[in-house]
């Protein structure tokens, strides 16, 4: 039994009641219902959803980004927004791909194209294309839509087939990205990670922050005084900057964390480990036919390990023995790789690649970088402090925290668009570079010296060789630490962790 549905001048297109009964509740502006109650606070992608309203760079908008940090969300305020300011209701269809109980008995290999039938027909009561000649384009928002087969081969026929304006969320970024070759030309992505420090700010109401560089602007990157113009801005709101720095240390980065400052931190770690990580092992790496071949049980103590390796390249040989060590089974390095890469597709791990800057150089893994270390912190039941107060005195937990910190720069740096970024392993006589950030022809070398004290010969004598290689066409570096120092006429600036999460 099916809805039918027969419009003057539009054909019959039928949906199963439930999926019907579920696109329904997704919508309750079509009944003027009210919306669910959302937070106040607005993520910084809120202003370029507005843009892609009137003036759309690409016919369709994907937000990528790990689970739980607000992109379904951030659909939903744009919603009330638009309907804030007066736009028809029947302009607007959203639907919540990964949790859609009607979808499991709609057979149609095409269930983007069928929907949006249903919805010219039976809600908008025009076309798509005669909504746009109006001057009423459709909003059209599908959440976590990567889940369906063929979803980027629908969506491109729907975008070059109607003028419309489309909002993707996704989790998994190997999917989002396994459809750009058919979205060529007709996507703009932004990837969404963690909070950065300023949210954090607003998001508490404890704090005023904003940050240093409100878009791309990459060539100023290039400059030394872009990173000392940083660090004074930076020490103007120092004492905003230092409380919202301890709270980002404590809770780390992720909306749930950091709402409500008086919930317990146990409770606040029971919900990461099972609405983000458990989630995506559980389900979203499980999702089809192939997925389910994986096994959960070493899904999880992959990631297990990379936590424990956060800011390390540890060999896969090395991870492999230990898993085989742990759970008694013949697990090889390949099979450990290829988890490696499940997990960085669900973007709770970015994996930075080596920089093969010489041939000669003999491969090496890539270095792990965790979405957050709250995540860390909550899966392996070891909290590690970034304030200096915290890690004073503690040389074991000092050392953890040098590790933890490398692995926020890379998945900070990693999620930024234009620019690439990789790790220099050790190589013979070559020095190990924690980081190398690339822009244009120019390569930006990053140290990590999270200490106390930096010995200003020893600690700089890899990064001094570094920038003294001509092939290497680096100018200057960055060390990251817990404080300014001066480097006198070195051209090395230390910028302090909580001043580069200020950046942008």
């Amino acid at each position: 039994m099916g809805v039918r549905i027969v419009t003057l001048n539009l054909p019959v297109h039928i949906l199963p009641d439930d999926l019907a009964r579920d696109i329904w509740r997704l919508n309750p502006w079509w009944e003027d219902k009210p919306l669910p109650v959302l937070p106040e606070f607005k993520r910084w992608p809120f202003p370029r959803l507005l843009r892609h309203i009137s003036s759309p760079m690409a016919p369709a908008l994907v937000l990528r980004g790990p689970r739980q940090i607000g992109k379904t969300t951030l659909q939903l305020q744009l919603v009330d927004h638009l309907l804030e300011s007066g736009m028809k209701p029947q302009r607007i269809l959203r639907v919540q791909f990964d949790e859609l109980p009607g979808l499991k008995n709609f057979k149609s290999s095409e269930a983007i194209l069928r929907i949006v039938d249903w919805f010219e027909a039976e809600i908008a009561r025009r076309s798509l294309n005669q909504m746009a000649r109006d001057g009423q384009p459709a909003i059209l928002l599908f959440d976590e839509v990567q889940n369906l087969d063929s979803w980027d081969v629908q969506t491109k026929f729907l975008v070059d087939s109607s003028t419309v304006r489309v909002f993707i969320t996704g989790s998994s970024a190997l999917r989002i990205e396994a459809g750009r070759d058919s979205l060529a030309g007709r996507i703009q992505t932004l990837e969404v990670g963690p909070l950065h420090l300023y949210e954090i700010a607003s998001l508490r109401k404890e704090e005023s922050l904003t940050p240093f560089q409100a878009d791309n602007g990459w060539a100023e990157w290039k400059q030394q005084e872009f990173w000392r113009e940083l660090n004074a801005f930076c020490n103007i709101n120092r004492t905003a900057l230092e409380r919202t720095f301890h709270a980002f240390s404590e809770r780390g980065g992720y909306p749930l964390a950091q709402r409500d400052p008086s919930q317990q931190w146990s409770e606040i770690a029971d919900q990461l480990v099972e609405n983000v990580v458990q989630r995506v092992i559980q389900h979203d790496l499980r999702m089809g036919e192939r997925g389910r071949k994986r096994d959960e049980q070493l899904l999880e103590e992959v990631f297990r390990t990379a936590c424990r390796y956060a800011g390390q390249f540890p060999s896969m040989s090395l991870l492999a023995n230990e898993a085989r060590e742990k759970m008694g089974a013949n697990v090889g390095p390949q099979r450990i790789n290829a988890y490696l890469r499940f997990l960085d597709s669900s973007l709770l791990v970015h994996l930075v690649q080596p920089l093969e800057i010489r041939l000669k150089r003999q491969r090496s893994g890539p270095k792990i970088c965790l979405s957050d270390h709250a995540i860390r912190a909550a899966w392996l039941q070891e909290i590690v402090p970034l304030t200096q107060d915290g890690l004073r005195g503690t040389q074991t937990l000092s050392t953890i925290a040098g590790h933890v910190v490398e692995s926020i720069v890379g998945y900070t740096l990693s999620s930024l668009p234009c620019i690439q970024v990789a790790h220099v392993p050790p190589g013979g006589s070559e020095p190990e570079i924690d980081f190398v950030i690339t822009i244009g022809d120019m390569r930006i070398p990053v140290e990590v010296k999270y200490q106390s004290r930096i010995d200003p010969v020893r600690d700089v004598a890899g990064m001094m060789k570094f920038l003294d290689q001509k092939a290497n066409n680096a100018a200057f570096g960055l060390f990251i630490t817990q404080e300014e120092c001066d480097f006198g006429e070195l051209p090395i600036i230390a910028v302090p962790l909580k001043h580069l999460l200020m950046v942008k």
